[in-house]
């Protein structure tokens, strides 16, 4: 009961750089080239064997794995949706497992919602990424939202959580692990890793435009969005929530406690094995340089904001929050807008700091990114105003 799909597409290292918003000039192309290229290269160190792209049916999750208190979904539940009478009975479920590589945690859990429609016509798709600790049956509300709205929504755990998660230390015990080995990047780049696989397998689905993908998430899924936006242009819209920020600002103007306490017990192993009897700034960036190298550098905000453009990007942040401070992201932004103006299509970039919000997911960023998604994705207009 699977099927299988042939990779139609060049390599994503020679994935087109324009769009209808206009042509990169030489040197925007050319670094975000690079960019890509690098980053692959990256990825490609830490991968088992590569197998065929294949999705194969699985059965709804009874009880999903949640490995800290469950988050409220109150903000997720004010998502704009159609008034549709019974939207249950009119909402198509798919439960798959994709095959992204040949290892333990390269098999993808995917649920996807879209409406029962008899109609031939390739919709818009939107892949949502869930926050540290939580799982794909979380992002429930949310999907079926923009199910509703004629979307089809794809909520997917990511590693080491949901349904590639053991235990309630199972994200824990891989950073650790990651830290002490080496051999693998469980935060945030594998995940990537599976997001290019994800996108290859979305753009070769009958009923989904491959034109028009977006991705979203909130905290890591913030970042697991941005990154993924920022490897692959098969996401053609992008706006990533309560996740953006500057890791190398945040080491040199020590504003990196709160991110380091998000995930401390990996940080407090690292201390012990550096004999440090404090985390302090060289702990934090040996361990970012151990498991996800490049992210506190050359893979930073800095350089990993511009290549998106000139695809639709909305980075939605709380102005007090200490996971993303703002700081960090004035010299990202900046750079991110140079390159939107270079490709005449500076109204696709949009930065919004919500006042006296923290590290949290609002009513107001949901409607933001809703709005922006139905603008560029609902006509296929990804042009800009």
């Amino acid at each position: 009961n699977n099927k299988s799909f042939s990779p139609r597409l060049p390599p994503i290292t020679t994935a087109a750089t324009t769009t209808t918003t206009g042509v990169m000039d030489s040197q925007s192309h050319h670094q975000a080239q690079v960019f890509r290229s690098d980053f692959l290269r990256l990825l490609h160190t830490r991968r088992s064997q590569e197998v065929p792209l294949i999705a194969d049916s699985s059965n709804p999750v009874e009880n999903p794995l949640f490995q800290s208190d469950v988050p409220s979904t109150t903000a997720i539940e004010s998502c704009p949706k159609e008034d549709i009478g019974d939207l249950n009975e009119m909402l198509k479920e798919e439960n798959l497992h994709l095959h992204t590589e040949d290892a333990e945690q390269g098999r993808l859990p995917l649920l996807i919602l879209s409406l029962k429609e008899r109609s031939e016509e390739r919709k818009p798709a939107i892949v949502f990424m869930h926050g540290t600790n939580t799982n794909k049956e979380w992002l429930r509300p949310w999907l079926q939202a923009y199910a509703s709205r004629g979307y089809v929504a794809i909520g997917l755990d990511s590693r080491y959580h949901g349904e590639r998660a053991d235990s309630k230390t199972a994200y824990r015990d891989a950073l650790i692990a990651s830290w002490r080995n080496g051999n693998t990047m469980p935060f945030i780049f594998d995940t990537v890793w599976d997001l290019i696989k994800l996108a290859e397998y979305l753009t070769q689905r009958d009923d989904i435009d491959p034109t028009r993908i977006g991705i979203t998430g909130i905290s890591l899924g913030g970042m697991h969005a941005w990154f993924a936006a920022a490897a692959d242009t098969r996401y053609s819209v992008v706006a990533p929530l309560i996740g953006v920020q500057g890791f190398r600002w945040a080491i040199e103007n020590d504003e990196w406690e709160a991110r380091v306490n998000s995930i401390k017990p990996l940080f407090e192993e690292a201390r012990i094995d550096l004999g440090k009897n404090v985390i302090d700034k060289e702990v934090v960036e040996k361990v970012w340089n151990r498991i996800a190298p490049g992210l506190a550098s050359k893979f930073d905000s800095p350089y990993s904001l511009p290549v998106i453009a000139p695809r639709p990007l909305y980075i939605l942040n709380g102005a007090k929050d200490p996971r993303c401070p703002l700081g960090g992201l004035e010299v990202p932004l900046k750079r991110a807008e140079k390159v939107y103006k270079e490709t005449a299509s500076p109204g696709n970039v949009k930065f919004r700091a919500e006042e006296g919000v923290g590290h949290e997911v609002t009513s107001f960023m949901i409607k933001e990114s809703s709005d922006w998604f139905d603008k560029f994705l609902k006509q296929g207009d990804t042009t800009c105003e």
